[in-house]
């Protein structure tokens, strides 16, 4: 039987003692190094967060829509001119009048394409003495940014004797729907944003304006529609074919998840853009005023939903 004396056995022990420790030790030491690595890796993804964009746009305003949450600003409560961005309201008081019906038509008048050729401004084409549905209109409206269909619509659904008393009533009704959604730094005097020098909104507005216009199941489906063909009844009782109405939209087709909504341009709005796209279930709505280019504001428009998906 192999035996340890007890100065070796009390030697030995000691040794093995030591060892464990120094085992036990070295592995308190290392285990909280091990364990910080993944908390600093954490820490810095908490804090890393998207920088918001720059835009050429002077003015810019996105929100969730679903929430009316501010993800952006940019002088967002800075009166600007609006252009055609004003015709989202035009849409709006349409589609809020009692008992609408879409299917009614309205006579082209000679007064809607004189006013285009005096005010060289954006057309749908409509034809002297054509009848043509509401609907339609609504469409000649959003898609080209036709100023004679605005005309058409303002025309039948202001109220008076004249045309100039029905139009003076439809643009009532445009900034009394305006105050009713608490939009502060709005005004029209205009139709359809070629205005008279008290047409304006702001970011903040417009967006609140075409967030509550989206609530509309046939507006939605007009703002994101690319082409659309109107088949228009002739003075004579035959059918027209018009030629297709384009959105002048480009982010639909060309932004992943675009639904709208509406472009505007003039000499003091510069170029306009009020925008909204959904992915994954949400909706981000905005508005760019007074970018420096068509390009620039749909550029512009895609920064910042990029921006807003990621917030």
């Amino acid at each position: 039987m192999n035996t340890i004396s007890g100065g070796r056995l009390h030697r030995t022990l000691a040794v093995v003692l030591t060892s464990g420790a120094v085992l036990t030790t070295g592995a308190l030491a290392t285990a909280p190094a091990q364990a910080a690595a993944p908390e600093r890796a954490v820490s810095a993804a908490a804090v890393r967060a998207p920088a918001a964009p720059s835009i050429a746009a002077k003015g810019g305003f996105v929100m969730n829509n679903a929430t009316g949450r501010s993800l952006y600003t940019k002088a967002a409560d800075t009166k600007r001119s609006t252009g055609s961005t004003t015709k989202i309201m035009t849409a709006k008081v349409v589609l809020s009048q009692p008992k609408l019906n879409l299917d009614a038509k309205v006579t082209i008048q000679m007064a809607y394409s004189d006013y285009i050729v005096s005010k060289n401004a954006s057309s749908a084409r409509l034809i002297v003495g054509d009848q043509v549905t509401v609907r339609q209109l609504l469409y000649g409206l959003m898609l080209p940014s036709g100023c004679d269909a605005a005309y058409a619509l303002a025309d039948k659904f202001g109220s008076g004797k004249t045309r100039a008393a029905r139009v003076k009533s439809f643009i009532g009704k445009m900034n009394s729907t305006a105050k009713s959604l608490g939009l502060k730094n709005t005004h029209f005097d205009s139709f359809d944003g070629i205005g008279n020098g008290k047409n304006y909104s702001t970011p903040r507005d417009l967006t609140k304006l075409a967030s509550n216009a989206m609530k509309n199941s046939t507006f939605r489906t007009i703002v994101k529609t690319k082409k659309y063909t109107a088949k228009t009844r002739t003075k004579k009782g035959g059918t027209r074919t018009m030629a297709p109405w384009t959105n002048t939209n480009t982010l639909l087709g060309s932004y992943s998840g675009a639904i709208g909504v509406k472009t505007g341009s003039g000499p003091e709005a510069k170029y306009c853009l009020v925008f909204a796209a959904t992915r994954k279930g949400k909706t981000v709505i905005g508005t760019v005023l007074a970018s420096s280019s068509a390009t620039q504001r749909a550029t512009d428009a895609k920064k910042l939903m990029d921006y807003g998906f990621k917030k």
